[in-house]
C-alpha cells in the first residue's frame, strides 16, 4: 500500500511552475527601466538582424550577376537568416525574450505570456528597428541596393497568391511552435541545458523555413522583415501584395499558439487525469 501511495505521488508532484497569465492591460509596465530596455533590446535586434540579411541578400544578388556560380547562394542567405537569429536571441532573451518578430510577440500574446501593452510596444520597436536596419544596408551601399530590389519580400510569378499565403502560414508555425517548444517551463525544468540551447533550435527553424520558402515568397515569416524592406525600398514591388506577409504571419503564429497551448499542454493535463482516476479504482 505505501508502495502504491509513494508511486501515485511521483507521478502527480510537479517538477515545474507555469508562469501566471500576462495581464490582458498592464499599465505599470509604463513605469518600469526594464520594460523600456526591452523596447531598446528588441529595437537594436531587429535593426541588426535586418542589417545583416539584407546586405548579404543585396551581396549575393550582387555577386552572382557577374557570376553565377558566385556567392553564398539561397543556403548561405537561410544560415545568415537563422544564424542571426541564433545569436540575437541568445543574447536578448534575458532583457526581452528575444523576439525580434511581430508574429512571434503576437504568439506569445495569445498565450497570455506577455500583456496587450508589452506586445504593442514590442511591434513597434521591432518595425521601427527593421526599417533602420534596412536604411542603413541602403546608406552604405546605395547603387546596389536600388539595383537588386533591397531585398524586399515578394511572391514569386511561378506561385500563386493562396500559395503564398500557405507558405506563410506554414513556414510562421513552424518558427512559432519550435519557440514555444524551446522554452516551454516543463522541459526546461526536467532538461537543465535546454535553456542555454533554446536559442539553437528557434534559429535552426528560421534556416529551415528559408530553405523551403525563399523560392515562394522570399521567405517572410516576419512582418518587420517584410515592413522594413518595403518601407525603404518603397516601390510597387515592394507593395505588391504586401498583405501576406503580414496575415499569414499572424495566422501561422495565432495556430502555433493554439497548439501548443490547448492541445499539447492541455493533452498533458487530461493524460495524467485520467492516469490518477484509473489509479484510485
Amino acid at each position: 500500500m505505501t508502495k502504491d501511495v509513494a508511486e501515485q505521488g511521483s507521478f502527480g508532484a510537479k517538477d515545474y511552475h507555469d508562469p501566471p497569465p500576462a495581464p490582458l492591460i498592464d499599465a505599470e509596465e509604463l513605469t518600469k527601466w526594464s520594460f523600456y530596455r526591452a523596447l531598446i533590446a528588441e529595437f537594436i535586434a531587429t535593426l541588426l538582424f535586418l542589417y545583416i540579411t539584407v546586405a548579404t541578400v543585396i551581396g549575393y544578388k550582387s555577386q552572382a550577376a557577374a557570376d553565377e556560380c558566385g556567392g553564398v547562394g539561397i543556403l548561405g542567405i537561410a544560415w545568415a537568416f537563422g544564424g542571426m537569429i541564433f545569436v540575437l536571441v541568445y543574447c536578448t532573451a534575458g532583457i526581452s525574450g528575444g523576439h525580434i518578430n511581430p508574429a512571434v510577440t503576437f504568439g506569445l500574446f495569445l498565450a497570455r505570456k506577455v500583456s496587450l501593452v508589452r506586445a504593442v510596444m514590442y511591434m513597434v520597436a521591432q518595425c521601427l528597428g527593421a526599417i533602420c536596419g534596412v536604411g542603413l544596408v541602403k546608406a552604405f551601399q546605395s547603387s546596389l541596393y536600388k539595383k537588386h530590389g533591397g531585398g524586399a519580400n515578394g511572391l514569386s510569378a511561378d506561385y500563386s497568391t493562396g500559395v503564398g499565403l500557405a507558405a506563410e502560414i506554414i513556414g510562421t508555425f513552424v518558427l512559432v511552435y519550435t519557440v514555444f517548444s524551446a522554452t516551454d517551463p516543463k522541459r526546461s525544468a526536467r532538461d537543465s541545458h535546454v535553456p542555454v540551447l533554446a536559442p539553437l533550435p528557434i534559429g535552426f527553424a528560421v534556416f529551415m523555413v528559408h530553405l523551403a520558402t525563399i523560392p515562394i515568397t522570399g521567405t517572410g515569416i516576419n512582418p518587420a522583415r517584410s515592413l522594413g524592406a518595403a518601407v525603404i525600398l518603397n516601390n510597387d514591388a515592394a507593395w505588391n501584395q504586401h498583405w501576406i506577409f503580414w496575415v499569414g504571419p499572424f495566422i501561422g503564429a495565432a495556430i502555433a499558439a493554439f497548439y501548443h497551448q490547448f492541445i499539447l499542454r492541455a493533452g498533458a493535463v487530461k493524460a495524467l487525469g485520467s492516469f490518477r482516476s484509473s489509479n484510485h479504482v
